[in-house]
């Protein structure tokens, strides 16, 4: 079904409710926040928490409502982005009329619902890839694309948005599960060791690279394995899994008809007062420096894009090279708890990446 336009398929006073909501005040909360309330999820905590996620997330939700209604050089009307300003607009309605929530059972069918939306958007990456495509196909080619500031300062605000509406409703439902995996509260591993999640996260890259290639470099990881600080594990893996996976493909691309033997990605995780580091190395020939500026575009991959109008969204999304989203997405979910990601490279040598994540779990979540 075509996506229509807006007045066709919701109601004129929705759309004026979404625009009071679109301009209240959001409230962020901290990882150390969140790993305190969550340590107790008694009943009344966890009616505390519904009750704050039932007015938080319209005003999030309505915000970005808003702005895919508002985009630059007629993204807003490609079929893929109508089809998400649908979601979050059905998921905007669905939290505006769940009605206040006063007891256990209220409690329980709203974490139903906010379930229910997290899946719903499960697929808003690929599909504004998507919406990028369409827009790409029409555009000028001579249009640099990494001059389309407007649309990547959305991109930023939208998807560094969507990390905490997911965030938030995934740490509530967590909270439910009777029985817990050991040191965790929600997501939050409190005693998470990054050397064993690099470890997981590196292998899994590594699977993926023999998959496609045929063969892989292999990879070192240096660190103390017992060392362990309070952070979203699979935020870490997705980080690391992107980092590696592209030092992989860049050795095995740079080695794969040489009679030398390739050398091995190099991780290294270092433990400071106020950041954990995790350096990826490899010697996979480098970016140029006049690409350097490029790699943290959502419209620039060197890379085929695995996605098209006729892709099945669902399938695996363990591909060597995404749609050009891996690296500012990561960089997103590294700034989200007060880290960041940088890529120093050497043209003719190789690339290093520093992911940076904060230890003092106290940085407000960033507010778009």
């Amino acid at each position: 079904m075509a996506a229509k336009k807006l007045s066709e398929t919701f109601s004129k006073s929705l759309i004026e409710e979404v625009g009071r909501w679109g301009c209240m005040k959001q409230t962020g909360v901290s990882l150390r926040y969140m790993m305190e309330f969550g340590s107790k999820p008694t009943d009344k905590n966890l009616l505390i928490s519904a009750q704050f996620l039932h007015k938080e997330l319209p005003i999030r939700i309505a915000r970005r409502a808003i702005e895919l209604e508002t985009l630059p050089y007629g993204l807003s009307e490609k079929p893929a982005v109508l089809k998400v300003r649908d979601w979050y607009l059905d998921s905007f309605r669905d939290l505006r009329s769940f009605p206040d929530i006063r007891s256990t059972s209220d409690e329980r069918d709203f974490t139903q619902m906010i379930k229910a939306i997290k899946v719903r958007h499960n697929n808003v990456v690929p599909m504004m890839a998507l919406g990028l495509q369409q827009l790409k196909k029409e555009m000028d080619p001579k249009i640099v694309y990494e001059d389309l500031h407007e649309i990547h300062q959305f991109l930023d605000r939208f998807y560094m948005s969507r990390i905490g509406i997911r965030m938030l409703i995934g740490q509530h439902v967590e909270l439910h599960n009777p029985n817990p995996p050991p040191h965790c509260i929600g997501y939050i591993d409190t005693k998470m060791s990054p050397v064993q999640v690099a470890r997981n996260a590196s292998e899994h890259a590594h699977c993926v690279c023999l998959r496609e290639y045929g063969s892989a470099p292999d990879f070192n990881i240096y660190g103390d394995p017992s060392f362990t600080f309070p952070y979203v594990p699979s935020h870490l893996h997705l980080m690391v899994f992107e980092l590696v996976k592209n030092s992989l493909r860049a050795v095995e691309e740079r080695y794969m008809d040489s009679d030398k033997v390739a050398p091995p990605i190099r991780i290294i995780v270092a433990d400071g007062l106020e950041d954990v580091t995790i350096k990826v190395s490899d010697e996979g020939g480098g970016i140029p420096r006049s690409g350097l500026p490029k790699i943290f575009t959502y419209l620039y991959s060197t890379a085929r894009n695995p996605l098209d109008e006729n892709t099945d969204l669902a399938a695996d999304k363990g591909t060597m090279a995404g749609y050009g989203y891996g690296l500012p997405i990561s960089r997103l979910y590294a700034r989200y708890f007060g880290g960041d990601l940088q890529i120093i490279s050497m043209e003719g040598y190789g690339t290093d990446a520093y992911l940076h994540l904060s230890r003092l779990g106290d940085s407000q979540e960033p507010l778009p």
